[in-house]
């Protein structure tokens, strides 16, 4: 064998200790080696003998048995064909296990040194939630912790206490000191100096700052010439800069970045829907006046207010209940963008203004064949929009607008940023031409580049790739549907009225529920002859059908119910009278990404006409 191995050339005598050590790691070699050892000197060895020889071990471990175990795990293979072979008289010889592992040649094992690792200025980023006692989530803090100190610590540990700051409004507020131990694995070789680090910390900083000012300069300028083509452009919402969750001034595109879902989300139109089922929540304001607390969340500050806690249900008994997530339609917006550009679609942020002048955002795709298509973010709505030609002499019929927008002031996304100089900011009449500069002032790609293209010290870090859902649909729905009947049992009580489930009649609302998720997902609408058909045959002559579904975007039941009972015609249901009156509800919860859902709710009953 130690012939064998020297006529190996030093790439393949790597592959062979790489394979008799996975060998040996298999077989658990090291234990057996250890049990024989203490086994050999507790029973063969006298008292007065301290030592044990490496012929006493090797005798033992034949007696055993064990090396003729390892030998037969490993044979011989001789390759004469190899193309790799050193010399027509000396073939490569092989050694391979009964089930051959893959060996490549890889530099994945080896650690980046410390001078390479100091040139990632991607921060860590930190999410603090808040979670009461009812499962209600709360943004806390958020913040950017520089991590390369740890390349000059001895030892490779140090440890740094870091001051939290309020969100928002309390962005200068004081939450507490987190103390942070950082260490590094595996340890590096060679460690640089603190002189090193706190130099290249200062001319990044620098760096930022002088390209942030550049930045600052150029957009100041793009908004004097953008006033001069027309002085009412003032009053466009045209937004180059947001403030986030810490209050520091980003421009928009930073916000803006390709996000793959991976195999979480499928299509577009499901990214879409995953994120119509994310909470809807404005940013707190204190004081009156109406107006609009600004606060434009970093992805994952945004996504990290959906987290999992203990409640207690109705029963008693622990449930897992999940808060929403909640954000602007800011935040919405800004990640629909991000997947459908990451789906490979021409997408853009567009701000405007909805009715009666409410500000809002929305998300704009621009097909290969000029087709404009607005996304609601917020409902997962879709819709083409056909401008309407001003010019055109009144009998000509115009399109009608479905859509729910009114102006529009600027468009946006990880590259381009584009402000609209038409005569006016109607949506309606505004022509999404955006290679026409006589309509649409674009900002310079290469500013947008300077601090807004990942590895910018200035932009936002990488997105997180999305996590799968933590929640089990089939468990969810049934506890759901369990809490609702104790629900409503409970209510008709208290309306001296008796109860009677219809679990046949639950099941077939099952289909119903699947055919109205499909719809918001797909818009398009199956399987409701199925459902209708079913329902006609599980209801006798002379008996009346009736059916409510609702939908929501949580899962308490309670909560749920309340809701349910100030909808007129799920009160009739729920409090339905009168002869051989069957019950039946029927939960779906629709899992996606984040731990978000879809819960769909159908009370329903049967009950015999009386006249």
């Amino acid at each position: 064998m130690a012939a064998a191995a020297m006529s190996l050339p030093p790439e393949r005598a790597s592959e062979l200790r790489e394979l008799i050590q996975r060998q040996l790691v298999k077989m658990d070699v090291h234990g057996r080696i250890r049990e024989v050892l203490a086994e050999t000197i507790r029973e063969e060895l006298a008292p007065e003998h301290q030592q044990l020889s490496t012929e006493d071990l090797i005798k033992a471990l034949r007696q055993r048995g064990i090396v003729d175990d390892v030998m037969k795990e490993l044979k011989f293979v001789t390759d004469v064909n190899d193309k790799e072979r050193i010399s027509a008289s000396k073939p490569s010889t092989h050694f391979v296990a009964r089930e051959p592992p893959v060996l490549k040649k890889s530099d994945g094992s080896k650690m980046v040194d410390a001078t390479t690792m100091l040139s990632i200025c991607d921060p860590v980023h930190l999410v603090l939630i808040k979670t009461d006692a009812f499962g209600e989530t709360t943004l806390v803090a958020s913040y950017f912790l520089e991590w390369r100190s740890v390349l000059a610590a001895e030892n490779g540990i140090t440890n740094i206490a870091v001051e939290l700051l309020g969100v928002g409004t309390e962005s200068k507020v004081s939450v507490g000191v987190l103390n942070i131990r950082l260490e590094m694995y595996p340890q590096l070789s060679k460690t640089l100096s603190p002189e090193i680090t706190n130099t290249q910390f200062t001319l990044e900083r620098q760096k930022t700052a002088e390209k942030e000012r550049l930045f600052l300069v150029y957009a100041k300028q793009w908004w004097r010439e953008y006033l001069q083509i027309r002085p009412t452009h003032n009053t466009r919402l045209v937004k180059i800069f947001a403030q986030d969750e810490n209050g520091v001034n980003r421009p928009v595109c930073s916000y803006i970045r390709p996000l793959r879902a991976g195999r979480l989300l499928d299509t577009p139109r499901q990214a879409a829907r995953f994120v119509s089922v994310l909470g809807y929540e404005r940013a707190p304001v204190i004081g009156g006046g109406g107006g609009k607390q600004e606060q434009w969340c970093t992805l994952l500050a945004f996504i990290c207010r959906n987290k999992l806690t203990v409640v207690k249900n109705i029963r008693g008994k622990n449930i897992r209940h999940l808060k929403l997530v909640a954000g602007d339609c800011e935040d919405h917006a800004n990640l629909l963008c991000s997947l459908l550009l990451g789906y490979g679609l021409e997408a853009f942020v567009c701000v405007g203004t909805k009715a009666k002048g409410v500000p809002h955002t929305w998300v704009m795709t621009c097909g290969t064949d000029g087709t404009i298509t607005f996304w609601e973010s917020l409902t997962g709505h879709r819709y083409i929009h056909r401008p309407i030609n001003p010019d055109d002499p009144p009998l000509v019929e115009q399109p009608k607008p479905l859509y729910p927008y009114r102006t529009i002031g600027c468009v946006f996304n990880h590259q381009k940023f584009f402000g609209n100089c038409q005569p006016t900011d109607a949506v309606e009449v505004c022509v999404f031409d955006l290679h026409d500069e006589s309509k649409w002032k674009p900002m310079s790609g290469e500013a947008i580049k300077s601090v807004c293209s990942p590895g910018a010290a200035s932009s936002v870090p990488p997105f997180p790739p999305l996590c799968a859902s933590a929640i089990d649909a089939a468990v969810t729905s049934n506890e759901i549907e369990l809490q609702l009947r104790l629900l409503v049992s409970e209510h008709r009580k208290d309306l001296g009225l008796s109860t009677v489930w219809d679990d046949h009649l639950s099941y077939l609302l099952s289909p119903a529920l699947a055919a109205y998720e499909l719809e918001r997902t797909t818009s398009v609408s199956a399987g409701n002859e199925e459902f209708q058909d079913a329902v006609r045959r599980a209801v006798p002559d002379g008996h009346t059908f009736k059916g409510f579904p609702i939908h929501f975007v949580y899962r308490n039941a309670r909560r749920a119910f309340a809701t349910c009972l100030r909808s007129p015609f799920c009160e009739e249901i729920i409090c339905c009278r009168g002869d051989q009156v069957r019950l039946a509800v029927r939960v779906r919860v629709f899992t996606y990404p984040e731990s978000a859902c879809a819960v769909w709710i159908m009370f329903a009953c049967k009950y015999r006409s009386v006249l």
